[in-house]
């Protein structure tokens, strides 16, 4: 089946993309470990087969952020369609659900610029942390951040992006760290001006 999609995105090798979507009503998607490893899996397969490197991913329970490069020809917005519907399906057989289980297609954004890139990678890696699921972001197992630190050693991280992105595990830590603080101070400075 061909991927087809209204809006004006423009699909090429060598550029990135950053996928994210939430469950419809803000809907737990992922109930148990076994939800999650789930996607994973399906996650593993897809990007083999359409060629596709994951750079960053973080499955939260209600919503989800991918970001990845398309390495071929087929379009990277295959990777989410694919891996939701055969999710959605076997979500809705196993649990008894009926309806949708996203708020809506999932969300696509290429990646203009080299500083976005640096953000989005902080951003995605930080979200446990910014959405008190965790203290720390790398104790969130269903992320590829433990990965990026060399705590892990899982095959969903393009190895060689983090090495010329970020060639010291310590100082990206700090990068993410540094994001979580900031956020922090944002958000106690709007309490305190309300």
């Amino acid at each position: 089946m061909p991927y087809a999609r209204k809006d004006t995105i423009t699909w090429e090798a060598g550029r990135y993309y950053h996928f994210y979507n939430r469950g419809a009503r803000q809907l737990t998607i992922f109930r148990e470990e076994t939800n999650y490893l789930f996607v994973l899996s399906r996650l593993k397969k897809y990007r083999r087969e359409l060629n596709i490197a994951i750079i960053v991913y973080c499955l939260l329970p209600n919503h989800y952020h991918f970001l990845v490069r398309q390495d071929g020809d087929q379009p990277a917005g295959l990777l989410p369609q694919r891996v939701f519907n055969s999710y959605s399906k076997a979500y809705n057989n196993h649990y008894n659900h009926s309806g949708t289980l996203f708020e809506h297609r999932f969300e696509a954004r290429p990646v203009d610029s080299e500083r976005y890139l640096r953000h989005l990678c902080r951003y995605i890696h930080a979200n446990p942390a910014k959405h008190g699921l965790v203290q720390r972001p790398e104790e969130w197992p269903y992320s590829n951040y433990p990965d990026w630190l060399g705590q892990r050693n899982g095959t969903l991280v393009d190895r060689q992006f983090v090495a010329d992105f970020f060639p010291d595990p310590a100082a990206y830590q700090e990068f993410v760290t540094d994001y979580l603080i900031e956020r922090t101070l944002i958000d106690e400075l709007k309490y305190l001006e309300d």
